[in-house]
């Protein structure tokens, strides 16, 4: 029993019971020589996320779970009307304590953000932004109701989800999320396993209820014994879902498939191997191609972390291989109860329906390369925790919450290097809008010297970034007690965008900043 509502135990789905769904991609409504247009619709629905429970109310972008898949070329301008249909009462408990999510703005409210997309700030998906049901109420900062995205970038693989304030968390947990991935014709000069062999696979972790339906506690596990509902720290599910499904399978021919792994879960890391103990092979990161593919066994993906990886399944014809997952929860330091540890599985089937001509190539793409000696700026930014007035951990940023003065102001065009302090016990995914950045060292460092006297005493050598994070990233995890540096240089826009931690219930609670690029 939890709160007076009994829950489906995490071992009592048969696994691998259901095959991985292939996500569809979304056709525009209208495609021509300078633009291309969508528009996208917020809906309640139903769906199966195992055969052996009821199906599942759930919200999802054009009435599927996760959102359909948009395909973009590098350098495509893109318009894209979000539309809002959902219900005036939220699917999931609201604690109306939380900033933003008062009583005096709509219970339902959507804003979307494409995560590590160059655009514009009227496009970005800022959480102030939001919009309700036929855009009759929208938030202070709302500007435009069709988005535009010029994707100035190189290929890569991004995701859409909500961003609204105070409610991210429990938005995305209803389905609201989908692929966005950006392709281009040099990515496929590189000959890596292409169309259905190219799988992009969303992992996600759910509780749900005996009758379907999905469980989010309205009471952290020890009760605000004043507030009817009341966020909690983290959130970590019982289930884990790959595409929508509850621990799907995939048949796969004996031949190499690339898919593109994405961290979608509310708080949840994965630390991800398959059973088989074969290598993976890692070409890109968050923002797009590595230099060269390395060979790996294991990789750590915080919330909203995306890895680009080739499996060979050759000569496996029959096998049954199991993706895991061994990451603690919270992240590194969390409780075996919130481990959970398969994920999917690969069945090798003995046909080849064609001769597998794809490569690893070896040489991918230049990451581009910014230099110390030129950053124009350091900051030195805090990730704190407190105590509000009902005793709840809140975490911070620089000990700031979101409606505290702008104080992040990077000039266009500049490079700058972060130091971000983390004076918490988690491991935390800080995520910076519009940019890649490039992360430097990590460095141990006292906590209490600098809880006490503001100095930086470190403890350690300057530890390098893993192989499988030396690409452009738009999320890196800050881990405890350790400095860590990126470097970056902001633009090609100016305006008002967010920085924040990626575990949603941190986001949600506080740890969300705005900061302002300027001319």
């Amino acid at each position: 029993m939890l709160f007076g509502k009994r829950i489906q135990k995490a071992d009592s789905l048969t696994k691998y019971m259901d095959a991985l769904p292939i996500l569809q991609v979304l056709p525009p409504k209208y495609k021509g020589q300078d633009h291309t247009y969508y528009e996208v619709c917020m809906r309640e629905c139903k769906v199966s996320v195992h055969s052996e429970l009821p199906e599942t109310t759930i919200w999802g972008y054009e009435g599927v779970f996760p959102g359909p898949t948009i395909e973009v070329e590098s350098g495509e301008r893109v318009y894209i009307k979000w539309e809002n249909q959902l219900p005036s009462t939220h699917l999931l408990p609201v604690d109306f304590t939380v900033h933003g999510a008062h009583h005096d703005v709509p219970e339902v409210r959507t804003v979307v953000h494409v995560h590590g997309a160059v655009v514009e700030p009227e496009s970005d998906g800022y959480p102030d932004a939001w919009f309700t049901k036929g855009f009759q109420q929208v938030g202070v900062k709302f500007a435009k109701r069709i988005y535009q995205y010029d994707n100035l970038m190189n290929a890569c693989t991004l995701w859409y989800h909500d961003h609204a304030i105070g409610i991210t968390r429990l938005n995305i947990y209803a389905g609201l999320a989908g692929f966005f991935l950006v392709r281009s014709e040099r990515e496929r000069c590189l000959n890596m396993p292409s169309g259905k062999y190219d799988i992009p696979l969303m992992l996600q972790d759910r509780t749900f209820n005996p009758d379907g339906s999905l469980y989010y506690p309205m009471q952290p596990d020890d009760p605000i014994s004043e507030l009817k509902t009341s966020i909690v720290p983290e959130f970590f599910g019982k289930t884990i879902l790959v595409n929508g499904k509850v621990w799907p399978f995939l048949e796969v021919e004996p031949r190499k498939y690339r898919f593109r792994v994405l961290n979608g879960a509310n708080s949840r890391f994965f630390r991800l191997k398959l059973d088989s103990d074969q290598l993976m092979f890692q070409v890109g990161t968050d923002r797009g191609l590595l230099t060269q593919p390395i060979g790996i066994k294991e990789i750590i993906l915080a919330p909203a972390e995306r890895a680009d990886i080739i499996i060979d399944f050759t000569n496996l014809e029959g096998k049954r291989i199991t993706l895991i997952n061994d990451a603690p929860a919270p992240f590194p330091n969390g409780e075996p109860d919130n481990e959970v540890r398969e994920v999917m599985q690969f069945r090798v089937i003995s046909e080849l329906e064609y001769i597998d001509t794809s490569s690893i190539p070896a040489v991918l793409e230049q990451v581009p390369l910014y230099s110390k000696k030129d950053a124009f700026r350091k900051r030195f930014l805090t990730l704190d925790h407190s105590i509000d007035k009902y005793g709840r951990e809140i975490m911070l940023l620089d000990n700031q919450g979101w409606d505290a003065p702008i104080s992040e102001t990077p000039k266009l065009g500049t490079t700058e290097i972060w130091y971000l302090i983390n004076l918490t016990p988690d491991t935390h995914p800080i995520h910076i809008h519009l940019i890649d950045f490039l992360i430097l060292d990590r460095r141990k460092f006292d906590v209490d010297k600098y809880n006490r006297d503001k100095i930086i005493e470190y403890q350690g050598p300057s530890i390098p970034p893993e192989p499988q994070e030396r690409g452009r990233k738009d999320t890196a995890r800050a881990n405890p007690n350790e400095v860590t540096r990126i470097i970056m240089q902001f633009g090609p826009y100016s305006g008002l965008y967010v920085w924040h931690c990626h575990m949603l219930e941190h986001e949600d609670y506080e740890m969300m900043r705005p900061y302002m690029i300027i001319r």
